[in-house]
């Protein structure tokens, strides 16, 4: 047995795929660990092989999945689109608009202290 090999990384994946993508793992016996983010959620959440010669087969099957679930969420997203259903932009913000203000906030935040140090440091060194 060779040593541990990540396949697939967690962040930012539904959680449909990565119990598909466990599934896939299981359904072909193929031996695999998960790392979480950790409490601090600095750390890589992923799906590691525990033997890294089941690699290219886990590589190879994970491929024709994501292949086939591409195809599949297209086709639905198309749908959605024809019915008037998808999600845009608006939804989301009418969905959570606490949330989206406090995002919102914070950006607006993030920038007026990037340029407040821009601008002071600009006028120290003028000094």
């Amino acid at each position: 047995m060779s040593k541990a090999k990540i396949l697939f990384r967690l962040s930012g994946v539904p959680d449909d795929e990565a119990d598909d993508v466990r599934m896939l793992l299981t359904d072909n016996a193929i031996d695999f660990y998960e790392t979480s983010a950790g409490n601090w959620g600095v750390s890589m959440p992923a799906i590691w092989l525990r033997d890294a010669g089941d690699y290219a087969r886990a590589r190879s099957l994970l491929d024709e999945y994501q292949a086939e679930r591409t195809i599949r969420m297209r086709a639905e997203y198309e749908r959605l689109k024809r019915e008037g259903k998808q999600k845009t932009l608006i939804d989301a913000v009418m969905e959570k608009p606490l949330l989206f203000l406090v995002n919102l906030l914070v950006a607006a935040l993030v920038v007026y202290l990037s340029v407040r140090l821009v601008v002071d440091i600009g006028a120290i060194t003028k000094q």
